[in-house]
């Protein structure tokens, strides 16, 4: 369904402007939306909404309401863009949402309405306005929910201000003496119950005031003369000497009530009063309170119509109102009004007359601007901005882009207002903008097109800024020019508009047909360029479109590499060096596959079809082959010969990325090594082998143990080579190893005891060994205090001995040393560096036949004395 502007104005616009500029929450009636609605509706819809509002803008009466409108619209764009895309449940979401928001600010209307009209369930127009506009609703969503709540809608009949009997007072006093709640009771006694004052005063079962009035006399006339009766005499009089005796009745009761609202009673309170005190019908009750109530609450006269009339907006309105009160009237606040009404039109019509003899758009635009901020229902001010357009865009340019065509322009010089910018297509509107650019992306093919911008602000438009026409002649698409062995062939997408396409080599005319061509005629090694344009019907002939050039290199089909071997750089970890036998023709190249190549060797493919089945490895040109850096992940390396866009398949051959382990070390602890180093990465295995035997260990298991652990006999000396590994395809293939020897230990064990009587007591060392050793020195250390010595450095040298045969006996005198002490061996090689001896219990300290000796402490009770 076509959108309806006036419609939209009439439904949407209007209510919200009435209801305080706050717009309807729900979706659907914001926006005009429907569920059943398309992606395309809902965006279409979307965009007709928000450029009525833009139009709606230039009138001040809905200035700040549109204002509103497309600051809210920012929380829904993402909602719409959504939309637009084709996702339409962030819509349909928002539309249920929307649906709630706008319930509960009916309820909250309904909840104002019902405290406001309280037990009288009554309310003032002026009164159920000012709560549709805080509420947000309508004037007639206000009253249809006034109904709904069975609220009576209705302005505070009018009362008597002053008494209609001067002698009022002295007749209320004299009721006072008779005990008489009011007038009604004294005329009607106790027939008065639902009596009605207003409408025309009547008491049910009774008769006229008159007749009523006359039957009253007669009584008290019977009556024997005394206080009683000159009350009731006063009151007779008031009553007779009324012009409507049911007019003085009904002031009483106003009065009485009046005297009662003071003191601020609940309704409940007021009703109970009026109608069982007062005798009144509960009709005429609830509308008395609301009278009276009224009074005191909502200004009235002349002030209180200024004050409407600005509120609105309405100043020259105002300013008629206040030329035709009389000026009695205009006193207090309404003077001041009228006094602000009157210089806020002086000024707003200065400035009106100023910008109607502006020669600069902008200039008068502002001035009117200002204008209608004073005044907004300034005469003659509103059309005359609306013809105010702003200057017009400048140097606008269309360029042809791929399919679709580029426009750019030179913004509008004018700053004043917001200028917006309709782009049209051979006059036909084709989009709105605030940037200097567009973009066409259907244009009609083959035909002349010209483009033009004007410059909006409001409903003012510049005149048209026009480009040079253009015509679009699409290019062929998807093309594709492939050189094979001493062929080139085509392929491309004929545009629909076209007739043909014509293809060149060289400058030379092909044949060629509506999808592709073959050329045979070319020679391997030489460079071809080939345009490929396509042709239009045009007024005064065929048109060819300037084409797409493709430059390619036919070349024989390139010989496979039969074999080539692979090595690790050892200057580059993770790189390995690749030696072949250059093939005369093409470049050969290494890529990767995750399995066997499903190509026999020498089958030759494209070059694309290699690429989309493979993963090329980055690889560097060495003076024997490639350098290459396959990464860790396991696959196979494929050798392809590469000539122009022709590869043939070579040989191959798996590859891991095996790297060795690095900080290879081993130390012994009697019959066992333990050997450490650090985990190669990507390695999920490694061999350990000694001694003519080998194991296989895991990253876990060696991570459990903290290493490995070998058995091997003291004394024997051990290689241990480490090697990582992995089972491919069922095969277990082992990297390259790393290797460290230790010599085997010969265990050499002391003992120290001391002999001899007290005055000459001696130290004996015994050296003791499994077989025949000589140690290159020995020495025996003394050290006082409660830390053994570390090291033959770490105290007193009390004696040395080289070239020593063990087993042997050693004596010593016993030193004159204060206890505790300690004594301790240490057995080193000839001329240690620096003095670093070998430590007893330690490898690498003496020589013996079967390599490097261990010299093992006694219990500490032997070297501690004391």
């Amino acid at each position: 369904m076509a959108f309806d502007e006036q419609r939209y104005t009439r439904e949407v616009l209007e209510p919200a402007r009435e209801a305080g500029g706050l717009p309807p929450e729900d979706l659907r009636v914001r926006y005009q939306l429907r569920e059943a609605m398309t992606a395309a509706e809902v965006a279409e819809t979307v965009k007709q909404v928000r450029q009525c509002w833009r139009r709606a803008r230039g009138m001040l009466k809905y200035k700040r309401l549109a204002d509103r409108l497309e600051a809210d619209h920012a929380r829904f764009a993402p909602i719409f863009s959504a939309a637009a895309e084709g996702d339409l449940s962030p819509f349909r979401a928002a539309l249920g949402e929307s649906e709630r928001r706008a319930a509960r600010r009916l309820a909250d209307a309904r909840g104002r309405l019902d405290d406001a009209a309280g037990r009288l369930r009554m309310l003032s127009p002026a009164l159920l306005a000012t709560i549709a506009r805080s509420s947000g609703v309508s004037q007639e969503e206000a009253v249809r929910l006034a109904a709904e709540r069975s609220i009576e809608v209705r302005e505070p009949d009018a009362l008597p201000e002053a008494a209609p009997y001067p002698g009022y007072g002295k007749a209320r006093e004299a009721l006072d003496t008779l005990g008489l709640s009011h007038l009604g009771r004294f005329v009607f006694g106790d027939r008065c119950a639902d009596m009605r004052v207003l409408d025309g005063f009547s008491v049910p079962g009774a008769g006229s005031v008159r007749d009523a009035l006359g039957e009253v006399e007669r009584r008290w006339a019977s009556r024997t003369r005394g206080p009683w009766t000159i009350s009731a005499d006063t009151v007779l009089a008031a009553l007779r000497n009324s012009p409507d005796p049911a007019v003085l009745i009904r002031y009483d009761i106003v009065s009485r009530l009046r005297e009662r609202i003071r003191e601020h009673p609940y309704d409940d309170t007021l009703l109970r009063h009026a109608t069982t005190e007062l005798d009144l019908a509960p009709g005429d009750a609830r509308r008395l309170i609301f009278a009276v109530r009224g009074e005191g609450g909502v200004a009235g006269g002349a002030s209180a119509r200024l004050r409407e009339l600005v509120d609105a907006g309405e100043i020259h309105a105002a300013a008629d109102f206040a030329d035709a009160l009389g000026p009695g009237a205009l006193t207090g606040e309404a003077a001041e009004l009228a006094t602000e009404v009157r210089a806020r039109l002086a000024r707003a019509v200065q400035l009106r007359d100023r910008a109607r003899a502006a020669l600069d758009p902008d200039d008068a635009w502002l001035a009117l601007r200002d204008a209608l901020q004073r005044v907004p229902d300034l005469p003659g001010a509103s059309e005359l901005l609306v013809r105010l357009a702003p200057h017009p865009a400048r140097a606008v340019r269309a360029n042809l882009h791929d399919e679709g065509v580029s426009l750019v322009w030179q913004p509008s010089p004018s700053r004043a207002g917001r200028v917006v910018y309709d782009v049209y297509r051979n006059g036909v509107p084709l989009e709105t903008t605030e940037r200097p650019s567009a973009r066409d992306e259907a244009p009609p093919v083959n035909t002349p097109v010209t483009y033009s911008v004007m410059a909006r602000r409001d409903e003012a438009v510049s005149m048209p800024a026009a480009a040079a026409p253009v015509i679009v002649r699409p290019e062929p698409r998807d093309i594709r020019v492939t050189a094979g062995d001493g062929v080139v062939s085509g392929r491309w997408s004929l545009p629909p508009e076209a007739t043909r396409v014509v293809v060149t080599r060289d400058g030379r005319a092909l044949a060629a047909d509506d999808t592709g061509f073959r050329d045979r005629d070319v020679v391997n090694g030489t460079s071809h360029t080939y345009v490929v344009s396509a042709a239009y019907p045009g007024p005064d002939g065929e048109v060819v479109t300037p084409g797409v050039r493709h430059t390619v290199t036919p070349r024989g089909r390139p010989r496979p590499v039969g074999e080539f071997t692979l090595r690790r750089d050892p200057t580059a970890p993770g790189t390995l060096l690749v030696r072949y036998e250059e093939p005369p023709d093409g470049v050969l190249e290494i890529v990767a596959l995750d399995a066997a190549p499903p190509w026999p060797v020498g089958t030759t493919l494209s070059l694309a079809e290699l690429r989309a089945a493979s993963r090329t490895i980055p690889a560097i040109p060495t003076r024997e082959g490639q350098a290459i850096r396959p990464g860790g992940s396991p696959g196979v390396l494929l050798a392809v010969t590469v000539a122009g866009e022709l590869a043939t398949i070579g040989a191959h051959a798996d590859h891991v990325n095996l790297a060795p382990p690095t900080r290879l070390t081993a130390q012994r602890r009697g019959v066992t090594v333990y050997v450490g180093f650090v985990w190669p990465p990507d390695v999920p295995e490694v061999e350990v082998r000694w001694s003519g035997h080998s194991m296989i260990v895991n990253s876990a298991a060696y991570r459990a143990q903290g290493g490995v652990r070998l058995e091997v006999p003291e004394g024997e000396p051990v290689t241990v080579e480490v090697a990582p590994t992995s089972l491919i395809h069922g095969e277990r293939l082992r990297g390259p190893a790393v290797s460290l020897r230790l010599d085997g230990h010969v265990p050499v064990h002391y003992d120290l005891s001391q002999q001899g009587p007290a005055w000459r007591r001696s130290v004996v060392v015994d050296v003791t060994a499994d077989r025949p050793v000589r140690l290159r020195r020995l020495v025996l250390v003394l050290k006082p205090g409660l830390v053994q010595p570390k090291s033959a450095d770490d105290g007193v040298l009390l004696d040395e001995w080289t070239d020593l045969d063990v087993p042997a006996r050693l004596t010593v005198p016993a030193p004159r040393q204060a206890k505790p002490y300690w004594l301790r061996c240490f057995a080193f090689a000839d001329g240690p560096p620096d003095g670093a001896l070998g430590t007893s219990g330690t490898s690498g300290g003496a020589q013996a036949p079967g390599g490097d000796v261990a010299l093992i402490d006694p219990p500490v009770r032997r070297m501690k004395v004391g």
